[in-house]
């Protein structure tokens, strides 16, 4: 995991700060759900994706934009340069599953104490 960290550059710190914070959210929905915490789940949730997506398109111009300063047979590096980015996606749509897991929890927990009609 320090690795992937580590490959995935500067990206990986803004998504892992976002999407802590929307798993504390979620965690606390599941504890006690109220309508409140949904738009902050939300939001938290597109803000965690997003810094993923930047994290991944930064250090794939980053990769692009150096090819022409390699030879031409080792022009091939970009996909490694990609493959280093996209520890971002990866890293937010980790921590966007686990969030909604504890929403689910939540979810649930209001759908028993509520009557049905």
């Amino acid at each position: 995991m320090a690795e992937a960290f580590h490959m995935g550059g500067w990206g990986m710190y803004p998504t892992l700060v976002f999407g802590l914070l929307l798993l504390a959210a979620s965690v606390r929905y599941a504890v006690s759900p109220e309508r409140r915490f949904v738009p902050l789940q939300i939001s938290l949730g597109i803000l965690t994706l997003v810094s993923g997506g930047l994290g991944f398109v930064s250090g794939a111009i980053k990769s692009l934009t150096l090819m022409g300063a390699v030879p031409p047979d080792a022009r091939w590096l970009w996909i490694v340069g990609l493959g280093e980015s996209l520890n971002n996606v990866a890293l937010a749509l980790a921590l966007l599953i686990l969030s909604s897991l504890a929403a689910t929890v939540g979810a649930y927990r209001i759908s028993q104490a509520s009557p049905a009609r």
